[in-house]
């Protein structure tokens, strides 16, 4: 059963998560604000920070910048700079 929420990324209704994917209130946060669509988007941003930065999820500070940069992106409209990363063009 899917349920509708507001999603303040796509700033329009959208499908919801299934169940809170991360810890905390800012997992409840993501729960109740994050769609679906915006939490992919996300993914690949945090896909390609791992790679560039050679993060580790084993190492509280990476975990604890990603967290940072997750914020940023989905509640403060900021995007991921990712270092030699061009996106393409529209």
């Amino acid at each position: 059963m899917s349920r509708t929420i507001f999603c303040t990324f796509l700033n329009k209704e959208a499908e919801g998560q299934d169940f809170q994917l991360y810890p905390g209130e800012v997992g409840k946060r993501i729960f109740n604000e994050i769609s679906k669509e915006a939490w992919s988007e996300w993914m690949k941003k945090q896909t390609m920070l791992i790679n560039e930065k050679k993060l580790s999820m084993m190492n509280p500070e990476d975990r604890k910048l990603l967290e940072q940069e997750m914020i940023k992106f989905l509640f403060e409209g900021h995007d991921v700079h990712i270092e030699g990363y061009t996106p393409p063009s529209q």
